[in-house]
């Protein structure tokens, strides 16, 4: 039990640094930023707006009562960004699939550190 409850917290953590680091970058508006906005066809003035989006859907997952409702909210925010990716032909494995494996890691986590999630979800009867 305590095993799989820290092996969670461990899956959980990556992708929670991960989209961290990428909601504060999109608040600062460095020059990656500005570039791959100009490539993906958005205005760069929304950059702020969707990384304080980003950052709220990762408090809401953090906190543990309301953690399967931040998973929920992340994996429409990643599917936004799985859309984007399609729509201006982005290589399949390392950009289009790459909010795939952010969201498997999401609900991996979550899956193994939340009794409630696996009472949903049973994978073996």
């Amino acid at each position: 039990m305590k095993k799989r409850l820290w092996a969670g917290r461990v899956i959980s953590a990556l992708p929670v640094l991960f989209l961290l680091f990428d909601g504060v970058i999109k608040l600062m508006k460095i020059e990656p930023v500005v570039q791959s906005f100009a490539q993906l066809g958005y205005p760069v003035g929304l950059a702020a707006g969707i990384g304080i989006l980003e950052l709220a859907c990762v408090v809401v997952y953090v906190i543990p009562r309301t953690s399967i409702l931040g998973a929920i909210l992340l994996t429409g925010y990643l599917g936004g960004a799985i859309a984007t990716h399609v729509r201006i032909g982005s290589p399949y494995f390392t950009h289009t699939f790459f909010p795939i494996y952010v969201a498997l890691l999401v609900w991996g986590g979550l899956f193994l550190r939340e009794d409630r999630l696996r009472a949903l979800v049973p994978l073996r009867s």
